[in-house]
């Protein structure tokens, strides 16, 4: 009976696990001089892309990038034009056979330079 109850709670616990859905929760923080617009936040095969309009100096944004339709191997893509007119797109981490290796990631937006962190194991 004893053995009957662990598997019947390891499959439960099993099942919770299952149901989460793929895809990884993301920040992006403005902390340059200048607003940010047409922000984009996508993985490369761009199945989904979140999209902002405007971040504002200090100013930040968070979200979930949901994966249930990636199946191959791929990084995550950051777009967005600075108030002079240039445009940024950057690469920065890496997911396989369509799943996220991390459970979040933080982008902060500099003057000169973009910053981020990677953390929580996904699987």
């Amino acid at each position: 009976m004893k053995k009957l109850i662990a598997i019947i709670l390891l499959l439960t616990l099993n099942s919770c696990y299952l149901l989460k859905e793929n895809g990884i929760e993301f920040t992006i923080e403005n902390k340059s001089d200048f607003p940010i617009e047409n922000v984009k936040f996508s993985t490369s095969e761009k199945l989904a892309v979140m999209e902002f309009d405007k971040i504002e100096p200090n100013q930040s944004v968070s979200e979930f990038l949901s994966m249930k339709n990636n199946k191959s191997d791929g990084s995550y893509t950051l777009e967005f034009t600075r108030s002079n007119g240039i445009k940024e797109s950057r690469g920065f981490g890496y997911y396989t056979n369509g799943g996220a290796l991390d459970r979040w990631v933080e982008f902060e937006i500099q003057n000169d330079t973009i910053t981020r962190k990677f953390s929580g194991t996904g699987y």
